[in-house]
């Protein structure tokens, strides 16, 4: 049976308590042997079979990350092995160990950096040559004059040397402009490489006695920070009578200072930096919820998700605009940056299930500690889906193309980021929002161009008239549908009704061709069913009257910025 000891358990432990006694130390360098990777944080696990001798020795784990949690440190030995301590401490003397390229680029900016100080002490000296000649520049005295002959030498002599000293100090300003440009890009190239100038390590020193001679694995566990994974979805469908394919993947990223080489990872949605302690439930309260969306944070290509957002939020099919329970707000959050060792993080609370998921990955991966972001390959899955297109006329002249998709439930997905992909084409990146759904996920798969719906102002049938003291205002429209597509469609379209918000202002329904019309919104939804080929025409029309001394702005205008000559 193993001894397993946490840190929490010897933190007190002193090795005061054996100063004069006869201790060995021995350096244990190991290898990151796996990795449980957490959305924010990581649990590092090395190994290594150590020979000891009888009596009491001092393991000393060197070249760890300086950004270890002390207070996770975890040991783990043979039965046969008494622990008696172990602390921690930060080696800031460690010697720094570049990869070629670094070490290759710092010794370009070194150089650099040494030729530019060489052109400043030149420039410095002419400067202060022509500062002695411009103040030694009269001649002669007050009571005698100087000759001609005398004056053109000496006139000859200051043209000449201050000229000689302004054309050096010309060459020096570009030779120094030059290699200051080069100097920069070096140290653009060491940032992106994550090159910083601050070098340490953590070493963790283990006391440990044994009574007889023996070899003994020793297992180290413990948490780091600058670390984590954050989920990747890659949506493509085929066809609208095929399934959707979801491929989960994991961008993890590593910046403790520490390479990881050909580790085994495992990727985690639990909190790391949860005790010991056992979970106590805590009353569940239900209430209407208003849903904000961090348009700024969540990612950086945030264009994409905003106008997908729109889409769902507003105009989705499973979304009511009656629906008292839900409600949609977007706003813009500042996020601050906070510098940690020249590098900037950004965070953004995410919707995780309750019950922390883990997922095993098979293949062993490197992840370099430059704090980029690398792919890992979770799963993928083939999920059925129905299809619907959806269409707002009045807004945009295109129809899109919904998926809904059932069976997610059990895939543990985390809200995050998803390209679209339709019949082999990129179209763009949406993103997974599991706050609000429940049995179907539906998916935006952008604009179909083989359904096509118009919407025309019949002029025959709209007018403005003076009726009395009141304007009357005839609003016509006709919308025609078409599939061209070879097989049946769904289709939504969504349009509206203007409402009153005076009792000087009446409005009147006149055709709205079997609409759904939602009197306290004025949306109105059309569910048309098109066969291949077919084409179903939908009238649109009301009236307004209002005060004819008064006016109303009856076309809804957009504003856009617009650049006048």
């Amino acid at each position: 049976m193993k001894n397993i000891i946490s840190v929490f358990s010897l933190m007190f432990c002193s090795f005061l308590l054996i100063t004069g006694q006869n201790v060995r130390s021995k350096e244990i360098k190991t290898e990151i042997g796996s990795v449980t990777v957490y959305l924010n944080g990581a649990e590092v696990k090395r190994s290594k079979t150590v020979k000891l001798s009888p009596g009491k020795t001092q393991l000393v784990f060197s070249n760890l990350s300086p950004k270890l949690n002390a207070g996770s440190i975890r040991i783990t030995t043979g039965s046969d092995i008494d622990l008696l301590g172990i602390t921690s401490k930060i080696n800031y003397l460690s010697e720094e160990k570049n990869k070629p390229r670094i070490k290759q680029l710092k010794d370009s900016v070194k150089i650099i950096t040494e030729s530019i100080q060489k052109i400043t002490d030149l420039s410095d000296a002419y400067k202060t040559e022509k500062k002695m000649l411009l103040s030694n520049i009269s001649i002669g005295g007050n009571e005698k004059g100087v000759s001609i002959a005398d004056l053109k030498i000496a006139s000859d002599f200051y043209r000449s040397r201050i000229s000689e000293i302004n054309a050096a100090l010309s060459k020096f300003n570009s030779q120094r402009k030059v290699l200051v440009q080069k100097q920069q890009k070096l140290r653009k190239q060491l940032s992106e490489l994550n090159a910083g100038s601050n070098y340490s390590r953590a070493e963790i020193s283990v006391l440990i006695s044994a009574n007889t001679s023996t070899s003994s694995e020793i297992e180290l566990k413990y948490l780091i920070t600058a670390a984590g994974w954050s989920p990747s979805y890659d949506i493509k469908a085929e066809d609208t009578d095929k399934p959707v394919k979801l491929e989960y993947r994991a961008k993890v990223y590593n910046n403790t200072g520490i390479d990881w080489k050909n580790v085994k990872i495992k990727l985690s949605t639990a909190d790391p930096n949860t005790g010991v302690s056992k979970p106590e439930l805590k009353p569940w309260y239900l209430k209407y919820k208003t849903y904000s969306y961090n348009n700024s944070a969540r990612f950086k290509k945030g264009e994409g998700y905003i106008q997908n957002k729109m889409i769902q939020a507003q105009n989705m099919p499973s979304v009511s605009q009656d629906d008292a329970a839900v409600s949609y707000e977007y706003e813009e959050i500042d996020v601050s940056l906070e510098e940690d060792d020249g590098i900037s993080d950004i965070f953004t609370d995410a919707q995780v299930p309750e019950l922390s998921a883990e997922f095993d990955i098979k293949k062993t991966y490197d992840i370099p500690s430059d704090d980029k972001p690398y792919i890992v390959d979770i799963n993928e899955f083939e999920l059925p889906a129905s299809y619907k297109h959806y269409a707002v006329t009045k807004l945009d002249k295109d129809v899109f193309l919904l998926a809904r998709i059932t069976g997610w439930q059990d895939l543990n997905l985390i809200e995050g980021p998803a390209n679209v992909y339709y019949a082999g084409t990129y179209l763009g990146q949406s993103f997974i929002d599991i706050r609000n759904v429940k049995d179907t996920l539906d998916l935006s798969l952008g604009r179909d161009g083989k359904v096509l719906v118009t919407r025309t102002k019949l002029k025959t049938y709209s007018s403005s008239k003076i009726i009395g003291t009141k304007r009357k205002e005839t609003m016509a429209y006709e919308i025609i549908a078409r599939n061209n597509r070879k097989s049946d469609i769904n289709l939504q379209i969504l349009d509206q009704i203007p409402i009153s918000q005076t009792d000087e202002i009446e409005v009147k329904v006149l055709d709205i061709s079997g609409a759904d019309f939602n009197e306290t919104s004025g949306k109105l939804t059309w569910e048309l069913s098109l066969k291949p080929g077919e084409t179903k025409k939908i009238i649109l029309s009301f009236e307004i009257k209002y005060p004819k001394n008064k006016e109303i702005q009856i076309e809804k205008r957009k504003s856009m910025q617009i650049r006048y000559f």
